[in-house]
């Protein structure tokens, strides 16, 4: 389909019937914009009324998505991202589609870039109520480019869409890197914590093992559930976001599972199986009062389940307890007969993790020398022996050192130092 000047409203129909034909590309008229540009486009054979909501309802969603100056950037982008036949066989690594597969893709591209080089004018010009609505001075976008890999030649666009998808991923796995679980359902996180490697000081060796276990997954070898334990605030759940930030290029994507919901993992590694990514299912702070239905849905996760988790899964859990579940005096010298079957199978669920790395408080060496790194990497070199007597003052007042008290000190140090105060 060719946009021309002589918009009219067959051609108006037309651009709708087409959109309606999407195969291999239909799941963008499920996206925001592309929808409501569906909408509009039907729109204008109706009533004048049906046809300025949707107008509104268009522009008005346009401008959310802070595309009202490049219609054609943002509807193009919905077919970068999108997850379907093709998306999904690239992203697998596959070079070679099959002939009919690829005349689809083609014909779908061609049609969703020309219906994202539709302009205000063309679209007013062909419905019937342009002389009705012309003193209503109707917002306008601008069309702008498409994305960079369907710039010029098409054939040589799908190239490079192909090369994206096995570069990035696919769906919103290729948009974005974090996740939750949150009503039996994969959500994207927008905004995910930025914490890199760097920003953490110490525990160098509790780190390279994390990293080592990472890579190694990424790389198709084997690789161990990972559990990180022991005390609050030495860096264990940040551990586990920065190998998310140093990794997520190499195809690493995190998915937060509330322990909580842990009975539903059967339904969460349904949906990502077949997604050709490696994906770190992270469980914070785990550990349970007493054994319960929670607990063997996690035993069987770790090893002995029907609905083990796939290839493509690891599970990274924190817990400020080595052995998970709480144990109490009286559970050791309770009255069962078979007491020491029931403490095996309190201590059983740990042993399921192949890697536990141990975090502990630092003694008063160690903190400072956290202190010192931390300073270092914000440029506070001038103040070094200040910061450490204030930071000691600090650990205690807060009841104990650790990485997360040093990060606070140096926090409330900066600020100072920039506002001119004195430290001591």
């Amino acid at each position: 389909m060719i946009i021309t000047r002589e918009f009219g409203m067959d051609e108006m129909k037309r651009a709708a019937v087409k959109m309606a034909s999407l195969s291999i590309y239909k799941g963008i008229l499920n996206r925001t914009v592309p929808k409501a540009f569906y909408r509009l486009l039907w729109s204008a054979g109706r009533s004048e009324e049906e046809f300025l909501n949707a107008w509104g309802d268009f522009f008005a969603v346009l401008c959310e998505r802070g595309c009202s100056e490049n219609l054609a950037g943002c509807i193009t982008g919905t077919a970068l991202y999108d997850e379907n036949a093709f998306s999904l066989a690239a992203a697998g690594g596959a070079e070679d589609f099959p002939e009919t597969l690829m005349h689809a893709v083609e014909r779908d591209l061609q049609i969703i870039l020309d219906i994202s080089s539709v302009t205000p004018r063309q679209l007013l010009a062909g419905c019937p109520f342009e002389a009705d609505v012309a003193s209503l001075r109707l917002p306008e976008w601008k069309t702008g480019e498409p994305v960079d890999a369907l710039r010029g030649d098409l054939k040589a666009g799908i190239r490079k869409m192909a090369e994206y998808y096995r570069e990035n991923g696919c769906g919103m796995y290729a948009r974005y890197r974090a996740f939750i679980w949150r009503d039996k359902k994969i959500q994207p996180v927008a905004y995910p914590d930025k914490t890199s490697l760097a920003d953490l000081k110490g525990y160098e060796l509790q780190r390279t093992l994390a990293t080592d276990n990472t890579l190694s997954f990424l790389q198709g070898l084997p690789a161990n559930n990972c559990l990180l334990y022991g005390d609050r605030g030495t860096g264990k759940s940040s551990t586990v976001k920065a190998l998310l930030n140093a990794y997520y290029t190499k195809g690493l994507r995190m998915i937060e599972m509330p322990k909580e919901s842990l009975m539903d993992f059967p339904l969460l590694v349904d949906q990502i199986a077949a997604i050709p990514m490696k994906f770190i299912i992270f469980i914070d702070d785990l550990s349970f009062s007493k054994q319960n239905d929670t607990y063997a849905a996690l035993k069987a996760v770790l090893e002995g389940g029907l609905a083990a988790r796939p290839e493509n899964t690891l599970i990274y859990a924190t817990s400020n307890r080595r052995h998970l579940v709480r144990e109490t005096f009286s559970d050791r010298e309770g009255d069962e007969v078979h007491r020491g079957d029931t403490m095996q199978e309190s201590l059983s669920l740990a042993d399921r993790f192949g890697l536990s790395i141990s975090f502990t408080l630092p003694d008063k060496a160690r903190f400072l020398e956290i202190v010192r790194l931390l300073a270092r990497q914000r440029q506070l070199d001038g103040y070094m022996e200040e910061l450490e007597q204030g930071a000691e003052r600090w650990a205690t007042a807060r009841g104990g050192r650790s990485p997360r008290c040093a990060r606070q000190y140096i926090n409330d140090a900066e600020a100072r130092i920039r506002r001119g105060q004195k430290l001591l």
